[in-house]
This record gives C-alpha cells, structure tokens and sequence, in this order.
C-alpha cells in the first residue's frame, strides 16, 4: 500500500506502521508534487499509523494523516488504515439508490447525530429513519460528523475534516447510514467546515503552511486559501469535500459560514468546488448540490458561474428566519431589532424578494447590507426557508426552542409558513412536534483549560445581556447534553401528536400540489394586516393565511369559489363574498 503525505516544513519523514518505521522519499512524480512524501508499506483495514516530521522522529512524536479516514482514539491518537472500496459495495441492499429528488421539490430535516437519539449514533439514529419517511421530508442533513475532542459536541470544532467522529460509529457507520436511507428512499446532507479546525487536536499547522496571518476569522488565524501553499490546502478541502459525496454516497453538502473564507484570488475556492461538484454529478448521474451559509444576503453567492456567480446551488436565508421569527415572538434584540418594528412587513418582503436586507441600512450593522436579488432570473430554490435552526435555537442562552413560549396554534402558522413558502423547507430535529426538550450548546473538551474558557466565554457572552452566570447552562456538564437529546415518547402524546400530523399534511400538500414548489419569486402575492396581524400569500391557485394574533380575523381574499384544503382549527369554507373568518392562532390553506 502507498503511503503518501504533504509536509514541505521538513526535510525528512517517516511512516510509523504497527510499531515499526518506514524513511519517506520525496515524491519522485516531479512537478506540482513538490513538498509530498511517499513510500510503500504492507497495510490492511485497520492497522494504525502516522508520521514523524523532521526531528520530532528523536521525541517519537507521532502524528495522524491529515487526510486519514478513521482516528479509532480521537484526534489525539493515530489514524488507521480504512478500505475505502469496502464503503461502496458492488451489491449495496435492495433499493439502495440515492434518490433523484431535485433541489426545488427537496424538504429537508436538520438533526444532529449525537442527540437524535438517546444512544447518540449513526445505527440509532437509522433506525428511526421511518419516522422521516412517514413525516414526508426527502433529507435528512447532517450536522458535522468529522472528529472533535471528547464525545460529546456540536461538531464545529473537527479538527481532521477526512475522518468521521468515532463514537458516532466512524466511517463504516456513517456508510450504513447513507445505505439506510437511501433505502428509505432518503437524501443525505452533510454540514462541512473548511472556514476553520477545532482549537485542540490539530494537527495540521505541523504539516505545512494550512493556515495563513494574512487574514482573521473570529476563530483566528484563517485557512490558507491564497497565500503561499494555498493550492494544497485547497486540494486538501475539495478532495474532502469530494469523497463525502463520492465514497459515502452523501448528495450534497452544507457549507458553514462561507462569509468567513478569507479568498482573494480570481478563482475563489468556493467556484472551484462548485465546479468540481457539477462534473462529478454529472458522471455519477446523481443531483449533487451544495448549500452555503453565508450573513452577506448576496445572490451571487448562489448566480451560476457562466453569469459572474459563486455557482453554488442554495443558501440558507436567515433574513426569512429572522422576520418569522420576531413575527411569532415579538423579540427585538440583537440582529432582531432589524426586524422587529415592523415584522409582517419584513416577513412579506423576504417571501417576494427573499432578502429583507438588499441594501438597506441594518442597525445591528451599523451601515447598509446585503443586495437585492433579480427575481426575474433567480429561482426561489435558491433560498432555504425555517423556523428554526441548530443555530438559532443552540446559540441562545438556554437553548430554548419556539415551543418553549409559543402556543401550538403558533407553531401551527410556522410550519404553514415554512411548508408553503417559496423557498425550500427545512425542519430541525423535534420541530415537527413541537419537542419541549431543548437544545443547548454542550461540549466535550478533555482539556480543563479549554473547558474553563469555553465556560467562561459563554457566561461572559451573555452576561452582556443581562444574564446571570449560574443561569447560563454550563457545556461542560454532562447533563447540558442529555437535556438535549430528543424524546421520543412525546410524538404519541398531546399536543405533541397534533402537531406532528399537521406537519405530515403540509408537507403532503406541498409534495401534491404543483403551485407550492412554483420557483417564481415573482409570482408570490402577499397580504398583510400588521395590527390585526393576520398574513395571506398566494401561490398560484393555492392560499395560505396565517392569523397569529389571539383574536379572530375576517380576512377578505379577494374571490370565491376556492375550498380549504387543511386548517389548523375547524373553519367553514369561504363564503360567496371571498371572506373567510379564521380562529386566533391559526392557519389555513386554500385551493380550488
């Protein structure tokens, strides 16, 4: 077997295989492999190695491949051999295919494998997979399942961005996984983090110049994607990215805050993935995608490259969250306040125009953001649409969920406005029935100075907005994770069960009717009372309305002769007049 690694720092480097030593060559292929090391060793699936650097060889100071597919003791330990062909059997099990579900006619559904279930891995969380099919989503997406410190955690900090979490079950469970539901008729995205590595374990700065001072993230010093060196460490991201969709079968990837890749050369990385992405779904045959977070609300990040864009094919659009969000609660803090005055009107905006900030001034900011989107030439699925997220629910104080201080009524109008909103829906883990678990930011770290400034630094984070510290869940605890971790016992209770059928409704009107997955943005009519707050949008022949006040509304729709086809409370068909009266905290959806 062929041992190969990029460490142009040093001027020599062994192979430590089984206990024994191997001296490395300089890769004799010549030019474009300056800096790589080779040499040929017996090896099988399984055994451990790693590689010596320069004089680190007289300390024994072993280190894992940066490119290893398993780390069997966690980032600190050696990496092992892994039969990447085993993963993609000739004769996967019967209906085993990855589904060809488009982007445009795509739901999908957030989970996080560590609290999904209670034994927190990729074989439990498989086994719940016909609560997904019977839910009617058609992804399920991954948050990261690269290795981190610890067991427990949200996955941000991976620090080996080729291998898979061991306690999750490593590669060859994530590999079940995938095949589990593809059977199940089941997408599989995956979150990815080529931004930056977790602040322990990593190993890379050792191997070569994987980072630059160039450029800061808030994580600091960035991923080296332009300075010296910077067309390995971008090889060494796409080929990762590359083998999730490749070897595992993954159909797409979820790209964590493009925002904060610091890229000035004329090819970004980001087009130079996408690319890479389209050639090889076109000789797969498979609808390969990738979704980008990114806070700049600028539509080239998903305007295809033949038009001067990133030609990436979706992005997550917080701005519709945002509006939601303040609409539901009525909370104005931090970036909210953008929303908050007036939030039927943002929420009306971004369902027609996608971005509520598309050059305009954004307080949280301090200074005008965002641009606006030409609606004429970009498709809604270009925008994910959700009430809630990892993010929006994790990244505050007590991790509470909107079901924490929303009547179901409430929830009823979020998953309406979500399932038959213009852009692609996506749910997180537990939403569908309103879970009263929360979900909070927990770690793992062995290191006790780490553990302590993680500690600190969330306490101190919140402290600025009037929390006191013993009141802020601690991450380190135990406890803060198991809260966490969904149950399952509530979907066959009230009003959890509700709930979840209204999902399983909308999620089927959406599925049969056409005019929901409509990608003209510029087909979508909206209504809106911000006083009385009631909202009524249409999609072709299709009408939603969502009363979110406690009062009932008349609310006129400007015809007859439609028919409800799903409410929220019992209602009557409109009358000859084009009127409709809906109950307080309701929804309804209306078609011919």
């Amino acid at each position: 077997m062929q041992f190969e690694v990029w460490a142009p720092l040093t001027d020599r480097v062994a192979l430590r295989l089984n206990g024994a030593t191997y001296d490395m060559s300089p890769d004799p292929r010549g030019p474009g492999r300056d800096g790589w090391w080779t040499v040929e060793a017996p090896a099988a699936d399984g055994d451990r190695y790693g590689f010596l650097l320069g004089d680190e060889r007289e300390r024994d100071l072993v280190r894992p491949d940066p490119r290893g597919r398993r780390l069997p003791d966690g980032p600190g330990g050696l990496s092992a051999v892994v039969d990447v062909e085993a993963l993609r059997p000739e004769a996967p099990r019967p209906g085993a295919r990855p589904p060809r579900v488009p982007l445009q006619d795509a739901v999908l559904y957030e989970l996080h494998i560590g609290t999904f279930t209670p034994e927190g891995t990729f074989d439990a969380a498989a086994a719940r997979l016909p609560h997904l099919t019977a839910l009617g989503v058609t992804h399920v997406e991954l948050m990261p399942v690269c290795p981190f410190p610890g067991r427990h955690g949200w996955g941000y900090d991976g620090v080996a961005p080729w291998a898979v979490h061991e306690p999750y079950g490593g590669p060859a469970g994530l590999a079940r996984f995938v095949d589990a539901a593809h059977a199940a008729g089941l997408g599989v995205v995956l979150d990815v983090v080529h931004n930056h590595l977790g602040p322990s374990g990593n190993h890379l700065p050792a191997f070569g110049p994987y980072f630059t001072d160039a450029h800061h993230t808030p994580w600091g010093a960035a991923v080296n994607l332009d300075a010296p060196g910077s067309d390995e460490v971008r090889a060494y991201f796409l080929g990762s990215a590359l083998a999730w969709l490749r070897d595992y079968r993954v159909d797409g990837l979820r790209l964590d805050a493009v925002h904060a890749l610091a890229d000035g050369r004329a090819l970004t990385f980001l087009e130079e993935l996408a690319a890479a992405v389209d050639e090889l779904a076109a000789e797969s045959g498979r609808p390969l995608f990738l979704i980008a977070e990114s806070d700049r609300c600028d539509p080239r990040t998903t305007t295809p490259r033949a038009a001067g864009g990133l030609g990436l094919h979706a992005q997550w659009n917080d701005d519709f969250h945002h509006a939601l969000h303040c609409a539901l609660t009525g909370e104005s803090q931090a970036y909210y306040a953008d929303f908050a005055e007036a939030p039927l009107a943002a929420l009306a905006k971004t369902l027609t125009r996608a971005f509520f900030h598309d050059g305009t001034w954004s307080s949280f900011r301090g200074r005008s953001h965002g641009r606006p989107v030409d609606r004429r030439r970009t498709p809604a699925h270009r925008f994910l649409g959700y009430a809630q997220t990892h993010d929006q629910i994790g990244n505050r104080a007590l991790g509470d969920r909107l079901a924490a201080s929303l009547s179901p009524g409430l929830l009823a109008c979020a998953a309406t406005l979500v399932l038959t909103g213009p852009f692609v829906p996506m749910l997180f883990m537990g939403e569908e029935w309103g879970a009263g678990t929360p979900w909070q930011y927990f770690t793992d770290h062995p290191d006790p100075a780490l553990a302590e400034a993680v500690r600190a630094g969330r306490r101190r984070e919140f402290a600025a907005h009037g929390w006191k510290a013993e009141e802020i869940p601690d991450p380190q605890d135990p406890a803060t994770r198991d809260r966490s971790r969904l149950d399952w016992t509530e979907p066959g209770q009230e009003p959890h069960a509700r709930l979840l059928s209204w999902y399983r409704t909308l999620v089927a009107l959406r599925r049969g009717h056409p005019d929901l997955r409509d990608p003209d943005l510029a087909a979508v009519r909206v209504a809106y009372d911000e006083e009385r707050r009631w909202l009524t949008f249409r999609r072709g022949d299709v009408r939603i309305v969502v009363n979110l006040s406690a009062e009932a509304a008349t609310i006129a729709l400007g015809r007859n002769g439609v028919r409800v086809l799903a409410s929220w409370e019992p209602l009557d068909h409109p009358g000859p007049d084009g009127r409709i009266h809906v109950p307080g905290e309701s929804a309804v959806v209306l078609g011919p």
